[in-house]
């Protein structure tokens, strides 16, 4: 090769290698653009919101009667003819719930009534006595150790025909009792009585509660006590049977000595229209008042090896931003967003959902809502 073609060679060698470079130059953002990382994901931003949180308390108790009322025989020695309700029946204050033997009662009865007739023409006849003896007792006809003793019978018949009456009294009263009346309105809870049975006066016949009217006793600790006090709203809930607010009652005076808890009663109006029965488990809310809390929608929550964390966004470049991953404490539930007692200030930029696809450090795209 001559020097004339070696010398036009590196001519051109030197000519394309100026033209490369120019081009480099005139083109820098595609060497940026090849070195820039790709965002992990694309995200909305919120920031955590100031809200008035409900405060409440949870309790479980049970659901038992307000009252439960006893009905029992008045009297003794007569068998039941007679059983007019059956368990769950709701009935009327007076209505008649069962009915005794009655004829040996009467028979009684009509024994006092004779009783009390003799005894009351005994009296008469002993007023008139008297009164003639007290009539003749100035001719001196008669004593006055014997006009003593017409005056003391006169006492003593007055007195017969006042047991005579008691004796009668007694008997119609148990007659009254030979049917056994309801106390109050109520729902029969229990029956004891038997067709034909003897029972034994003051024996248990019917259990009944009263008004049909429940009531919730949630078991408290002695430091939940102290924050409720009566009037307070509660919401009981029985699981897979319904739900239903009340007030509280009344609180125990004094606490289980082996437990150390106390019982609230919560008034439950229309519980059994509910579909709630005494003897049910419930588990009840106590609302205690608000408290203004700093929030953040549960979306922008990630669990990880147990604990909470979310994910905040740094210094923006663009529409892209490094995130980091932020340990925070969790406080109360309002609805769909949850308390944060520690970790987060209320300027601070959050992705809103999909954090549990970062990790810390990731870079994010950020998109306007």
């Amino acid at each position: 090769m001559t020097k004339g073609k070696i010398a036009a060679l590196l001519a051109t060698l030197s000519v394309l290698i100026g033209i490369g470079i120019i081009a480099g130059r005139s083109n820098p953002s595609a060497a940026d653009t090849a070195s820039a990382p790709k965002p992990a994901l694309s995200v909305t931003v919120i920031q955590p919101a100031m809200r008035d949180i409900p405060m409440t308390l949870t309790a479980n108790g049970s659901i038992s009667a307000w009252q439960e009322a006893i009905i029992g025989a008045e009297v003794s020695d007569l068998h039941l003819t007679e059983v007019n309700v059956q368990v769950g029946e709701t009935v009327k204050k007076g209505q008649v719930l069962a009915v005794f033997s009655d004829e040996s009662v009467l028979a009684d009865v009509a024994q006092s009534r004779a009783a009390l007739a003799e005894a009351e023409a005994n009296l008469a006849d002993a007023r008139v006595n008297a009164e003639r003896a007290q009539q003749i007792s100035a001719s001196g006809a008669l004593s006055s150790q014997q006009v003593n003793q017409y005056l003391t019978g006169e006492k003593t018949a007055n007195a017969k025909v006042q047991s005579a009456k008691a004796q009668l009294d007694a008997q119609l009263l148990r007659l009254k009792y030979t049917k056994v009346l309801a106390s109050d309105d109520g729902v029969i809870s229990s029956r004891s009585a038997t067709l034909g049975a003897i029972a034994a006066k003051g024996q248990e016949l019917f259990r009944m509660i009263r008004q049909n009217r429940l009531e919730w006793r949630g078991e408290v600790t002695a430091a939940e006590m102290a924050q409720l006090k009566p009037g307070m709203t509660v919401s009981v809930e029985v699981p897979n049977v319904g739900n239903i607010n009340g007030k509280i009652r009344s609180l125990a005076p004094t606490l289980d000595v082996q437990s150390r808890n106390a019982l609230a009663y919560v008034d439950l109006p229309d519980a059994a229209r509910h579909g709630l029965r005494s003897g049910m488990f419930a588990k009840g809310e106590f609302y205690i008042g608000v408290k203004a809390g700093l929030t953040v929608p549960q979306t922008a929550l990630s669990l990880r090896e147990g604990f909470s964390y979310v994910f905040k966004l740094g210094k923006q470049n663009g529409d892209l931003s490094k995130v980091s991953q932020v340990k925070v404490q969790l406080g109360r539930r309002t609805g769909d967003s949850l308390e944060i007692l520690s970790g987060l200030n209320p300027e601070d930029r959050l992705v809103a959902a999909g954090s549990s696809f970062l990790t810390d450090g990731d870079t994010v795209q950020v998109v306007q809502p």
